[in-house]
């Protein structure tokens, strides 16, 4: 799954494939895990995610990356491995681009997931239960990007991340107000979307 999508007020200096990690081990047990405690070490890619990297190599149609930066988390380093190691390059890890913090839900069911969105569709600034507002998130991924953006130029950069940093993020580029981010189209694990 991918999708193109253009900032129409910037004149981007590079180009960005934002990619969500291959399915993980988190995601097969249905899991909320997005502390660094938990997700630096262990919750990488599960069959099921190693298999579906294998099929976007295989099948890759996006540009070709010539820089690869990525949240430390197990999951999106595996995935960001694969891609680097595919087409030649090294990564650099940036911890702006990491989980948002789901404060009491770590470690809990994914079910939980619809309550949180109901409540930032009410505020981008709330953080019931310890959960990172959306307002935060939204601040340190597009910081993450703005670095990228006054480091390099002519560069096709394949940023990878998690699900709701990075629908965030293309709400936030796009424009639109940061309690909407849910109407963004999901990012399925494993997905790109080009910006830029």
């Amino acid at each position: 799954m991918s999708s193109t999508l253009q900032g129409s007020l910037y004149h981007w200096r590079n180009r960005y494939l934002l990619m969500r990690h291959g399915h993980s081990q988190a995601n097969e047990r249905g899991l909320i895990i997005s502390s660094p405690e938990r997700g630096l070490e262990a919750f990488g890619l599960s069959d099921t995610g190693q298999r579906q990297l294998d099929d976007r190599i295989a099948h890759w149609t996006w540009p070709r990356p010539t820089k690869v930066v990525h949240s430390d988390f197990l999951r999106t380093t595996h995935t960001a491995q694969r891609v680097a190691e595919a087409f030649g390059l090294s990564m650099a890890v940036d911890t702006r681009l990491r989980e948002r913090g789901f404060g009491e839900f770590e470690g809990g069911a994914d079910s939980a997931y619809p309550t949180v969105w109901e409540q930032d569709a009410a505020s981008a600034e709330h953080d019931t239960g310890g959960v990172e507002p959306v307002s935060r998130v939204a601040a340190r991924m597009r910081e993450a990007i703005e670095a990228l953006e006054q480091r390099y130029t002519g560069e096709v950069i394949l940023v990878v991340s998690h699900g709701d940093p990075l629908q965030i993020l293309l709400t936030a580029l796009a424009g639109r107000p940061l309690t909407r981010h849910r109407e963004q189209p999901a990012l399925l694990p494993a997905s790109i979307t080009e910006w830029g």
